[in-house]
């Protein structure tokens, strides 16, 4: 399968695109804490960026109703985008800088919400609660709470991606499902201790609604050999980075026994170790879905890759996007949740390395290559030389599914093994800056670690968070340790 290629077009762009299985003696250039790594930053030194001109980065001000063409791959989407207004419903309402929403109304149909204000370095200290109207009928849900505090979850200080002039604040999205009506309040909270003002709302509020289009058209699996000419250029910018890993244009990268993975990898190591003596300590390498299996606009993303040197912790987050959703929307929620991160926050791609549902199933995050240490943005101050996993879900009073901490044991035991890492153990990284830890500090962390452990936020949850002692036991030993 490596090197395998859908016809001289795919040829032509894997010869541009393609890197070997990254290790850490053939990662690209890297992009250390504080470094400026441009959007249009290059892959390895022998590696040639997308074989087309710059696209202009996309807007982050959406226009309310704003309606996004579906792309190449005919996966619409659209985020409608909604100033918020005072609320004074009665006397006791609070100042319009203290409370502001949006009364019940029909809005066109979206499945995921989310509030965004103009600053990203303002926190929205308060409460957050939307409900909604199921599409088509009558019935509103009950008051739903939205994650407030969302900028731990971002590119680090001093790197373009966190310069670039487009972020914006952010809460956590929160996946509703399919809806068509839309009521929300947000309430600054008051601070009674002598002396303190009370809290204020950022500027700029706005209500984002998200609709994640349909889904991607049935495919015939991994061996399917599509039409490249069927691709968008960005498309096959985030397939060709995996081709030695599926076909191009492939929907899944398929699992790998472990033989077959150590294998694999000492074939990619120049045959330095030999086979039934020196093995890897690795795991097998799990199934993944890739981007053009959930459905990614590779459009609206920055077009070039970013990379740290290797990947030495991974760390897991939940996505605090709620539980209310079925495994079989996991790309909805994922498209939704990319299209949040990129068009209304303002983040160059999903902030995410890798996603794992509450079935276990294992996603392609941000775009560069599933097996290279692509630079992501999912734990401020720490996202160079490590990898973010997100299981879809909020699970801060909720039980993780075994198969997702079983999933994050196998991703783990995989991606940490290409770079010789142990999840038992502990390694240094050096902080890009904090609230827990001053940039330029070097910490250590467990190589499986929470969110938490690099930046004081309740993410990934508690409940998960008490797991991965035993995803940490599980992966070491998928390894061989």
């Amino acid at each position: 399968m490596r090197g395998f290629l859908a016809s001289s077009i795919g040829v032509t762009c894997a010869a541009a695109l393609a890197l070997p299985l990254t290790l850490p003696s053939t990662t690209a250039r890297a992009a250390t804490p504080g470094a400026k790594t441009a959007p249009t930053t290059k892959t390895a030194p022998s590696t040639k960026t997308a074989p087309s001109t710059k696209t202009a980065a996309p807007s982050t001000k959406a226009a309310p109703n704003a309606k996004t063409a579906p792309s190449a791959e005919g996966i619409p989407g659209s985020t409608q985008s909604l100033p918020l207004a005072p609320l004074a419903a009665d006397r006791s309402a609070a100042p319009a800088e203290r409370e502001q929403g949006l009364t019940r109304r029909d809005v066109r149909p979206f499945s995921l919400v989310g509030v965004v204000w103009d600053d990203p370095a303002d926190e929205l200290h308060g409460t957050v609660q939307v409900r909604t109207r199921a599409t088509g009928t009558t019935t509103w849900s009950g008051w739903q709470g939205v994650e407030t505090h969302n900028h731990e979850h971002a590119a680090d200080p001093d790197t373009m991606e966190r310069g670039s002039g487009r972020l914006r604040g952010s809460t956590a999205p929160l996946w509703v499902g399919d809806s068509d009506g839309v009521e929300i309040r947000v309430r600054a909270e008051s601070d009674r201790r002598a002396g303190h003002a009370p809290a204020l709302l950022p500027e700029g509020l706005r209500l984002e609604l998200v609709d994640p289009g349909d889904e991607p058209p049935p495919r015939g699996g991994p061996a399917e050999v599509p039409r490249a000419t069927a691709m968008s250029a960005e498309a096959a910018a985030a397939s060709a980075v995996n081709a030695d890993l599926a076909p191009l244009d492939a929907a899944v990268i398929p699992e790998l026994t472990k033989r077959q993975t150590e294998a694999d990898l000492i074939a990619a190591r120049g045959g330095r170790e030999v086979v039934g003596k020196v093995r890897p300590y690795i795991g097998p390498r799990p199934r993944i879905t890739t981007r053009k299996g959930w459905g990614a606009d590779e459009r609206i993303r920055e077009r070039d890759f970013a990379y740290t040197r290797t990947v030495k912790a991974a760390f897991v987050h939940h996505s605090a996007s709620g539980n209310n959703y079925r495994c079989s929307e996991a790309g909805s929620v994922l498209r939704s949740i990319y299209r949040y991160h990129v068009r209304s926050s303002g983040w160059r791609d999903f902030g995410y390395n890798f996603a794992v549902d509450k079935c276990g199933n294992i996603y392609e995050g941000r775009a560069g290559g599933v097996a290279k240490p692509v630079l992501g943005a999912h734990t401020r101050g720490f996202n160079a030389n490590s990898t973010g996993i997100a299981v879809l879900g909020t699970y801060s009073s909720a039980n993780p599914p075994k198969a997702a901490v079983t999933a994050i044991a196998r991703l783990t035991a995989w991606k940490l093994g290409l770079y010789g890492a142990n999840p038992r153990g502990t390694t240094y990284l050096k902080s890009g800056g904090g609230n827990l830890f001053k940039k330029g500090r070097n910490v250590r962390l467990r190589v499986i670690s929470g969110h938490r452990d690099g930046f004081a936020t309740d993410c990934p949850g508690s409940r998960l968070y008490d797991k991965l002692g035993k995803a940490r036991s599980s992966s070491a030993r998928m390894q061989g340790r």
